[in-house]
């Protein structure tokens, strides 16, 4: 190894002679300057250790505490952490296994954002809503259990629908005993001896006539009153607007009425009562073709907004007042003398018992348009990040 050369030399001394040079005492004090910045980093750090603990065990307790169901996903989809609320709903130990395992178990409902968790310890109503960390090391998936809301609001429907019938019973009593009386009349005078065959055809279809209008008037009436749908199944909401018009345009044209249907959403599912949905828009267009003149327009549009489904009717008939509005829900209420009065009540309530609703605008001269809005239901549901 050779020597370092004498310029080399001369540079490491000018280099030590331009440090500052410390006595032994500096030194000393230096160091235990140091010392005790040590010994405080490390105090700190203890009490940090000692507050993350405190945190993290308050932080389990009131998990454990809150009546909500809390996941917690790591970032692979996998449970890492759930509460007792959780472990209690699904009845299973839930670490380490992953979210769309127990998310295949959740079925939809007619209501967006709730669905339905059959197992564990019994049949829930679940609101679910996912959330990622800011980290974006995972997630965190908040389930409340909404059964006894979703028991108290059908209870709730149910008891205005009762009370709806109370206030009815009089209108009722009225409504059944004119086609009864009728009927009664003409089926009095088939024990005419004089009457002809023709006269006697003539008697029996007016009296069947009131008869079957009986019949509608109880069959809406129990429709009114159940206010639930029976079947359930998934189905195009453009496949209901064709089947709406197969049914409509022999009834347009014989009244001498243009309509029109339009689907912007050939995609779009819905999930219900398919004979309901489509008797509630029968309803909706029927009036909407018996409100109009001839040679007016109905006009039937289908389009979807985000989860929301929208059958809108709109016709350029009579139209309606504010005062008028306000009374077409009202069961037994008609403008017609050959209406029971109770085809929008019963609409409106199939609409509801979707999760949807009616609106309707209005004005005199200028024509209605009623819009039943319904939620839409994917091919696949999926539970989505809350924004």
């Amino acid at each position: 190894m050779s020597s370092p050369s004498p310029a080399a030399v001369g540079a490491i001394g000018e280099a030590e002679s331009a440090l500052p040079r410390m006595s032994a005492a500096e030194l000393a004090e230096a160091f235990a300057a140091f010392s005790r910045a040590s010994e405080e980093l490390s105090s700190a750090y203890g009490a940090l250790q000692g507050q993350v603990g405190q945190l993290t065990e308050r932080l389990s307790v009131l998990m454990e505490a809150l009546p909500a169901g809390v996941l917690v996903l790591d970032r692979d989809g996998a449970i890492a952490q759930a509460n007792r609320a959780a472990k209690r709903l699904f009845g299973e130990s839930l670490e380490g296994t992953g979210w769309g395992r127990t998310e295949a178990r959740l079925a939809s409902t007619e209501t967006p954002g709730e669905w339905r968790f059959d197992g564990g310890v019994g049949s829930h109503r679940l609101s679910v809503s996912l959330t990622p960390l800011e980290s974006g090391e995972g997630s965190i998936v908040l389930l409340h259990d909404i059964s006894d809301t979703h028991r108290m609001r059908l209870q709730v429907e149910r008891n205005d629908r009762l009370a709806a019938m109370g206030e009815m019973v009089a209108g009722l009593a009225h409504q059944l005993r004119t086609p009864l009386a009728a009927a009664l009349l003409y089926v009095s005078n088939l024990g005419q001896p004089e009457l002809g065959a023709a006269d006697r055809a003539r008697v029996v279809d007016r009296t069947l006539e009131r008869l079957r209008l009986l019949e509608r008037l109880i069959r809406d009436m129990l429709l009114f009153a159940r206010g639930d749908t029976q079947q359930r199944e998934r189905f195009g909401a453009c496949e209901l607007a064709a089947e709406l018009t197969h049914t409509l345009d022999p009834v347009a044209r014989a009244r001498e009425v243009n309509f029109a249907d339009h689907c912007e959403c050939p995609d779009a599912l819905l999930s219900g009562d398919r004979k309901a949905l489509a008797g509630a828009l029968t309803n909706l267009l029927e009036n909407a073709v018996q409100a109009t003149p001839a040679e007016g327009s109905v006009d039937l549009r289908v389009s979807r907004d985000g989860e929301q489904i929208s059958f809108r009717i709109s016709d350029t008939g009579r139209g309606m007042d504010e005062a008028l509005i306000d009374r077409i829900f009202e069961p037994f209420f008609t403008t017609r003398a050959e209406g029971t009065g109770l085809g929008l009540a019963i609409a409106r309530s199939v609409a509801r018992a979707h999760g949807g609703d009616i609106e309707v605008r209005s004005s005199p001269g200028l024509g209605t348009t009623f819009t039943l809005n319904l939620p839409a239901c994917d091919e696949a549901a999926q539970l989505e990040p809350m924004p």
